[in-house]
Parts: C-alpha cells; structure tokens; sequence
C-alpha cells in the first residue's frame, strides 16, 4: 500500500477477496492496523481467515451504514464505492482508489488525504524480497482462486472484469 499506513490504524479493504484485496488485508494485518473488510456473503470466512478483524457482507448492508472515521481506506472497486468510501475516511484519513482517482475537490473538502496513483509506484528489489519473506515465512499466503488455460483466456478475462473472482487468477501457458 502506498499509504503510509501505521501499527493501529483503522483500515477498510474494499473487495477484499479479490486478487488485490486478499494481499491488502495481510499486508495491513501485517503492519499492525486493525482491518476491516468489504466482500460478498460467500466469502466472508475465507477473508476473515486473511486476518481482518471485521468483516462487511456488501450484500447485506452498506458499508457506510456501520463505519465512520476510519483512518485509511484502499478500495479495489471503483464505481459508487469510490463516492461512498468519502463517507466513511475521517478528516487528516487517507483513501487510495485503485480502479479510479478519488474526487479531489470533494475529498480536499472533507480533509481527506486523496493518493494519487496516476504516479508510478517505484518497487524496488528490497520491497520484492521483503514480499517474498513474508511468503516464506507464512506471514502471507499467495491465493490462487482459479487456472485456465491459454485457449480459455477470454473467460478468465471476463471473470477478473466480473469484479467476483476469489484470489488470483492464472493462466496456464504450457507444461
């Protein structure tokens, strides 16, 4: 996350048991933030055994109905989510919107730290490898939810647009 998150913070992982998400979860869970987390009824236990703290079915009720003054949001969604997550970050709290860039007027006007994502996110060597401890250690699990072959390309395609896939989804070139 290229956030700034901090041990202890409130944090809301919108899609939490997607591709992105489920690595969010760990990774805030990791750096010692307390974790919520948005995802369907189906998978709820699977995203609490990521190690968020609360989880939200959004099909349940409405994220912004239950949370308020939450000091980081990352949401993996986009669309009405973006303009919903506003509600919920409070004012000097931090929102990064992956599919889309956050409403900078309304966000400046609630005090919120929009994160730009337009700029290039540097990785360097030491952040992979630190990733790949966490790995070795156990401390992240790597989820694949579905493989398909190559031929089968355009379905894994439709499936990650779907916005409903649990965990990564691979393509498998060749044996």
């Amino acid at each position: 996350m290229n956030g700034n998150l901090q041990a202890g913070q409130q944090v809301l992982i919108q899609g939490a048991a997607g591709g992105v998400g489920l690595y969010a979860v760990q990774l805030a869970r990791w750096k010692g933030a307390q974790v919520i987390a948005t995802t369907s009824t189906a998978n709820v236990e699977f995203v609490r055994s990521l190690g968020a703290a609360t989880v939200i079915d959004y099909t349940a009720r409405p994220f912004e109905e239950v949370l308020q003054n939450l000091d980081f949001v990352l949401d993996t969604v986009g669309g009405d989510i973006l303009e919903r997550s506003l509600k919920v970050v409070k004012p000097a709290g931090t929102l990064i919107s992956l599919p889309g860039q956050p409403y900078q007027d309304k966000a400046r006007e609630l005090g919120i730290k929009p994160v730009d994502q337009s700029r290039p996110l540097i990785i360097t060597r030491q952040m992979l490898e630190s990733i790949a401890a966490l790995i070795d250690q156990g401390q992240i699990k790597a989820v694949v939810g579905q493989t398909f072959p190559l031929q089968k390309a355009p379905q894994a395609h439709e499936l990650s647009q779907s916005g409903h896939g649990r965990g990564r989804i691979v393509l498998h070139i060749c044996d």
